[in-house]
């Protein structure tokens, strides 16, 4: 039963492909980095549902800040990276500096930033590993929605119109629960 943050920890270190994962992108010696979104969510979903495979993942979100190089091309080049390291696993590398820009935002102040305005609060965690090897993990809106299988916007999210219809139209693309049965999503009736 996962309950509190050391629980989460815990299950990720008992994965080993996890665990390699967050391992080879330690090695790149990024900025602010954080692996986050799905590849935690899904970790605990399926753990909560007692899979006995993991969820196939979209992506593998890889994070991290960096104001001095907001270069796309290099985001690039650490995706090729990481595919030469781990062929078949589905990398997105992002910089949080330059996301505001596609974004049409006020720039993130850090990593955590970004990760406190994702959609939805379910989501808004991430992992990494520290420079002696000990997992971190960053949970801005908590760690209650994503263990009880709830699903709402974050508060970024619910402070627009735009915003809230943006969450409800991914929440009907993602369909969630037809993965996990458990999980319950809360739409926002305020959108057009």
């Amino acid at each position: 039963m996962l309950k509190t943050e050391s629980d989460i920890i815990r299950v990720i270190q008992d994965d080993h492909k996890m665990m390699d994962i967050l391992k080879t992108v330690q090695h790149l010696n990024l900025p602010d980095w954080w692996i986050c979104a799905g590849f935690i969510r899904s970790k605990i979903w399926d753990t909560i549902h007692e899979f006995k495979e993991a969820t196939a993942l979209p992506d593998v979100d890889v994070i991290y800040f960096d104001s001095e190089n907001k270069s796309q091309v290099f985001e690039k080049g650490l995706e090729g990276t990481l595919n030469a390291a781990h062929p078949g696993v589905p990398w997105s590398v992002k910089n949080q500096a330059r996301m505001h820009l596609l974004n049409n935002v006020t720039p993130y102040k850090s990593s955590v930033d970004a990760i406190s305005k994702f959609p939805e609060t379910a989501t808004a965690l991430g992992v990494k590993l520290s420079i002696k090897g000990k997992l971190i993990v960053t949970t801005p809106c908590g760690i209650d929605d994503v263990l009880q299988c709830k699903v709402k916007p974050t508060a970024y999210f619910m402070a627009t119109k735009e915003r809230m219809n943006i969450y409800n139209n991914r929440m009907l693309r993602k369909n969630w629960p037809l993965i996990w049965p458990n999980v319950k999503v809360q739409y926002m009736t305020n959108s057009s």
